[in-house]
């Protein structure tokens, strides 16, 4: 039997958006808007995927003019195909809550589905009414988070900072410092793909508080901080016509080393970047705009393509158990289509492949992370698990391996029992294993604190 969920790929900015409006029904006879409430409404809307009723007349109907120039029905049928293909058969509705942020009323329907439990319908709604955003996320299990026993809670402080607080993309962060005087190492930490918080909670793990509580354990100053795609999810989702990596990503990456540069007790000659994934792929490229970092610490970072890997990762995932259903092939077909898009840059001006849209293509298709490593005069440190299947060890490790084995300024570590997430784990990977709480491996708490400090006496 196949364990699947729904693919932690490299999802870019959403899973899928909509902007909804009109009137809704789950049958062919639709009511006002002003009849319901938004609860209805958002069950209402679970319920055109489950029952396939969905029609181009109810999509007419629900959809604002803006979102039917970036999908349509067929879109979201393929959509919903690929959650109930990872998660099997809708079940019920088992739980709905309904959360305010910024000036958003926010519904989450957790739904439950036959094979792996639960999955979250988000639907964010504006003032009136009106559906301003539409996304299947994992079910928040959060609580579930246990901190690493190599964590010493007395050794360090943590104060709530803001990113690029003179700019209109404020973003909240934590400064995790050291008790004492100072002056303390400093990293950045950059997060991969998709709409992640400070932490890049992924189910009951948290790898970025991992890595803030064990490295301030070992005195090394950590900042990290909501992405710009997670703290404003709805007004990215309306800009992903323009979006690309800068301001998705190292903008931000930026803004956080200007407010290190001035943060007390921080040695501003010892400033460093973590990467994880997609991060870890721009850290070469964030280096290059900037003379304030003294090195970069690259952890499961690909070197090929990232569409290449989201249709690698659906192909891996989908043939688990040894074959690929015709449902499944349609998907993978579908998802290769999307690549050659994208490899082609044949996308319309308002067409969101993968994710993303022309401006985002554009901003990586010309970009090389181990060219632009080889001209960065900066020491780095990479990481790689290597049962991690979404950054593969024997490709892209590898490729890192050749390109700097003879550099002294580069350190290359591979730890064999760790995943993508760099929590150890045992026989096949599969992306099941994200829902299991963990923590890093203290090994790579320790790679890093060593390498940092190592740097302090060149």
């Amino acid at each position: 039997m196949k364990q699947k969920i729904n693919p932690i790929l490299f999802t870019l900015i959403v899973i899928t958006a909509g902007i909804l409006t009109g009137c809704i029904s789950t049958d062919e006879s639709p009511i006002t808007l002003t009849e319901v409430t938004i609860e209805e409404i958002a069950e209402s809307l679970q319920y055109h995927f489950v029952n396939g009723t969905l029609t181009d007349n109810v999509f007419n109907t629900l959809f604002d003019d803006a979102i039917k120039t970036q999908t349509n029905p067929k879109q979201l049928e393929y959509i919903w195909a690929q959650i109930t293909s990872n998660y099997g058969d809708f079940i019920q509705i088992t739980n709905i809550k309904t959360i305010q942020e910024l000036g958003y009323n926010i519904v989450y329907l957790t739904c439950e589905y036959t094979k792996l439990g639960v999955l979250d319908t988000r639907i964010i709604f504006d003032d009136n009414n009106l559906i301003a955003g539409l996304q299947f996320v994992p079910t928040d299990i959060s609580d579930q988070y246990q901190p690493p026993t190599y964590a010493n809670t007395q050794n360090f402080t943590e104060t709530n900072v803001t990113i690029g607080n003179d700019t209109v993309w404020k973003l909240p962060g934590t400064n995790t410092i050291p008790i004492g005087d100072g002056p303390f190492p400093a990293v950045i930490l950059v997060h991969g793909s998709g709409p992640n918080d400070r932490d890049e909670t992924i189910g009951p793990n948290k790898p970025f508080k991992d890595l803030a509580w064990g490295l301030a354990t070992k005195g090394i100053a950590v900042l990290r901080y909501e992405k710009r795609s997670k703290h404003y999810a709805t007004t990215i989702v309306n800009q992903l016509n323009n979006l690309t990596v800068y301001e998705e990503i190292i903008e931000d990456v930026l803004n956080a080393i200007t407010l290190l540069k001035t943060t007390k007790n921080i040695d501003n000659t010892h400033i460093y970047l973590i990467g994880h994934s997609l991060g870890g792929m721009l850290a070469p490229k964030i280096a290059d705009q900037t003379t304030d970092l003294n090195g970069i610490i690259i952890m499961a970072a690909p070197t090929r393509p990232l569409e290449d890997l989201m249709l690698n990762q659906t192909i891996y995932l989908f043939n688990l158990d040894g074959s690929i259903t015709d449902e499944e092939q349609k998907q993978i077909d579908q998802v290769q289509e999307n690549v050659t898009k994208i490899k082609t840059l044949n996308i319309s001006t308002n067409e969101i492949i993968l994710g993303a849209s022309l401006p985002y293509w554009e901003s990586l298709a010309y970009y090389n992370p181990v060219a632009t490593a080889i001209t960065n005069d900066i020491p780095m440190l990479i990481l790689q698990g290597k049962r991690d299947y979404q950054v593969l060890y024997d490709i892209d490790f590898l490729t890192w391996q050749t390109t700097f084995n003879e550099n002294t300024d580069i350190t290359l570590i591979a730890y064999d029992t760790l995943n993508h997430l760099f929590i150890s784990g045992t026989g096949t990977p599969t992306n099941t294993e994200y829902n299991i709480p963990g923590n890093i491996n203290e090994d790579v708490i320790t790679d890093i604190s060593t390498w940092i400090m190592s740097q302090q006496s060149r």
